[in-house]
């Protein structure tokens, strides 16, 4: 089992994205890449952890390639917009590829390059090393699975699934 940390935008639409995927066991929202110890959902909303809301996405190489994780994650999300996706607005919300080798670093260079044939324009996404991963709060787990009816489920967060299982469709579960 392999897992990649990846942030583009709210976490939730990552989560739900990712969990329609053949290969995909298991995603853990979280928080990534800030300097406060233990942070909670409403410090992160401030900005001034400088922690973004990334998902952790647990993946079977043997049903789907690192590869083509990574270019769900960029087809996903728009990688031009600047600590933000949408009306979700902050650091929080940036673009981010954390990786824990050389390897993944290499992949994800990749990745972000494979990525410019999709996207007009300069691409932000940073690709840094990874620090500590803080659990998410246990409501932020599945949260569209548990509330697909939640206004910000319709409106965000299920037109961002369906345009990458459109995309994906030959990996969908």
């Amino acid at each position: 089992m392999k897992s990649f940390v990846l942030a583009g935008g709210c976490f939730w639409c990552l989560d739900s994205a990712f969990m329609q995927f053949k290969g995909v066991s298991d995603v853990l929202c979280g928080y990534m890449g800030g300097d406060v110890d233990n942070p909670t959902y409403e410090a992160v909303c401030t900005g001034t952890t400088n922690h973004a809301e990334v998902a952790e996405v647990f993946f079977n190489e043997d049903e789907i390639a690192a590869d083509t994780i990574l270019d769900i994650f960029f087809t996903l999300h728009d990688p031009r917009q600047l600590n933000r996706q949408g009306n979700d607005i902050g650091t929080q919300y940036r673009s981010e590829l954390f990786y824990r080798s050389e390897g993944e670093k290499a992949l994800f260079e990749a990745a972000l390059e494979r990525a410019k044939d999709l996207w007009e324009g300069e691409l932000v996404t940073a690709i840094t090393p990874a620090s500590t991963f803080w659990d998410a709060e246990e409501y932020h787990q599945d949260f569209f699975a548990k509330n697909p009816n939640q206004g910000y489920c319709n409106a965000v967060v299920a037109p961002k699934m369906a345009k990458v299982r459109k995309a994906f469709m030959a990996f969908a579960k």
